[in-house]
């Protein structure tokens, strides 16, 4: 199936692209999410027209990105969970903690954009968490996990 696309996206395309997708993908992501029209002339043309207004959205999420970026370096976050005498952690730390903690130090993040490639949190101790931000912005997030023991 055949799409334009109406924002850039990872490993797919930018702004305006025509890109060819499988249909479930284009039927379940792209379209629903306004992230992509199918590829008629109609909507070809329109893209057209409205491409300086896209650029411009786009560049003010870019930039909106790029500060939030500039907050998160500046944090240093700290989570108490309960643990053993070892450190192990009764439970873990996932995606929603972190995105909780981050949100109540002051920088609005989202449970989707915390990326934990090893999974959730089990041990106490300091780690540096990516945040996803927008396709081009990822920030580092120092966090540390402080055992309570109980």
């Amino acid at each position: 199936m055949e799409v334009i696309l109406l924002e850039k996206i990872d490993r797919l395309g930018g702004l305006g692209d025509l890109v060819n997708v499988k249909p479930g993908y284009a039927r379940n992501f792209l379209l629903p999410f306004g992230k992509a029209k199918i590829a008629s002339a109609e909507n070809v043309a329109e893209i057209e027209a409205r491409r300086a207004e896209l650029e411009k959205q786009a560049a003010e999420t870019l930039a909106a990105a790029e500060a939030r970026r500039d907050q998160v370096a500046a944090l240093s976050v700290s989570i108490t969970a309960k643990s053993g005498t070892e450190g192990k952690l009764f439970g873990s730390v996932g995606n929603s903690d972190i995105a909780d903690a981050v949100t109540t130090a002051g920088v609005q993040i989202e449970k989707r954009e915390v990326r934990l490639p090893d999974g959730p949190i089990r041990l106490a101790g300091d780690y540096e968490i990516v945040l996803h931000l927008h396709t081009d912005v990822d920030a580092i997030l120092k966090l540390s996990v402080v055992a309570d023991e109980d």
